[in-house]
């Protein structure tokens, strides 16, 4: 029987704390997985993490989890980026760590300037670490090209350095190196992928995430000018393009093995209510809507009365959300299944361009640990 839904999983724990597999993780793909090690259903790796490439992700989720993990099921939170085609011939100005000038390459961008490149040009705009200030006055830099973008890829690892360029690039048009005449507003686009405040890893509690960075940068901006930042897009869970782009992977999962059921629910498992949580939900109020939306129109009765071929490309009908308690989210009492028996979140970690609606962040249901979030959707999908 082949499956009619579809996983995406969270990494950052959910699968690993750190570099620690969570135990309940090879349980749960060994589930996913027949006899040969293939996969039974469709899965993404849907992850906020943006620091590294593709390839060197899956490559890590495969030894975690000990099975094949393919670049294919990968979606970092810049992976979107390859859809916003009318930045990538300008020329943008990228922050974040690890490889982002190879990321930013990969995604299209043809002319991508990094923050350490734009210090080196002019190095009287990085002054905080007086080790790093320049001991005589510089040349000017000529030829340096005027930067039309920014894309903030994920947290830096000097968040004093590139919250200083990034401000200095928007309050100069791109010219840093000139004497600014006026404070432009609206300001260059600026693209942000990751929204998460908090991350966990081997510590005991939650660290900074790249959502914490943001804060800092929308506050600077804003003491400074007297003005809102403004994001041309912010993209990575819980956005709803980045989950657009999962269902499109899911459904090219499911062609490529040659399941012929069409792809009618997805489970989003993660252990973040403001990002993993929020962004399930809001997905599939955005489903229900559109749903509502084709029946009104009647497009779905007169496309399949013309042709009933079409019922094997509708569009998925549902999105539920599964919480785990092995990461940012820890339930101690007895885990229940119905989470409006559970404390629910009353501060608002989420981004503040996304309004704090309650109900978005609490979870379809609430489990141990992915194990038994794999267990509970085979349980409703009366999959064995």
């Amino acid at each position: 029987q082949p499956p009619a839904f579809g996983f995406l999983f969270d990494i950052d724990g959910v699968l690993v704390r750190g570099s620690q597999v969570v135990p309940a993780a090879r349980e749960a793909f060994r589930r996913l997985s027949d006899a040969s090690g293939r996969p039974r259903v469709p899965v993404v790796f849907l992850t906020n993490a943006g620091n590294c490439l593709r390839e060197a992700k899956a490559r890590e989720l495969s030894q975690a989890l000990g099975l094949q993990v393919y670049p294919e099921q990968v979606i970092l939170s810049h992976s979107p980026l390859r859809l916003f085609s009318q930045f990538h011939t300008k020329s943008m100005l990228v922050a974040g760590q690890g490889p982002v000038e190879e990321n930013a390459r990969n995604l299209g961008f043809k002319r991508v300037v990094t923050i350490e490149a734009l210090r080196k040009a002019y190095p009287l705009l990085d002054m905080v670490d007086q080790s790093r200030r320049p001991k005589e006055l510089p040349p000017p830099s000529a030829g340096f090209p005027t930067i039309e973008g920014v894309v903030l890829f994920g947290e830096p690892v000097r968040w004093e350095t590139s919250l200083q360029l990034v401000i200095d690039v928007l309050l100069s048009n791109g010219n840093p190196g000139a004497e600014p005449e006026g404070i432009p507003y609206p300001h260059l686009p600026v693209l942000a992928c990751n929204m998460d405040l908090l991350w966990m890893a081997e510590a005991k509690m939650p660290r900074f995430g790249h959502g914490t960075f943001l804060l800092c940068l929308e506050n600077i901006y804003k003491k400074v000018t007297g003005r809102e930042l403004k994001y041309e897009a912010l993209i990575g869970k819980p956005s709803t393009v980045t989950y657009r782009y999962a269902e499109y992977l899911i459904k090219e999962q499911a062609e490529k093995h040659g399941w012929k059921a069409p792809i009618r629910r997805l489970y989003a498992i993660g252990d973040n209510p403001m990002s993993d949580v929020y962004g399930a939900n809001l997905y599939n109020n955005y489903l229900k809507s559109a749903q509502q939306n084709q029946v009104q129109a009647g497009v779905k009765r007169i496309s399949q009365a013309a042709n009933p071929q079409t019922e094997d490309h509708v569009a998925v009908e549902s999105c539920e959300s599964i919480l785990v308690c092995t990461g940012v989210y820890r339930h101690n009492a007895d885990v229940s299944r119905k989470p409006e028996e559970c404390n629910t979140e009353t501060v608002f970690h989420g981004h503040r361009d996304f309004c704090f609606d309650p109900s978005l962040v609490e979870a379809s249901y609430i489990v141990q640990d992915v194990n038994e979030a794999v267990q509970l959707a085979f349980e409703k999908e009366n999959w064995s």
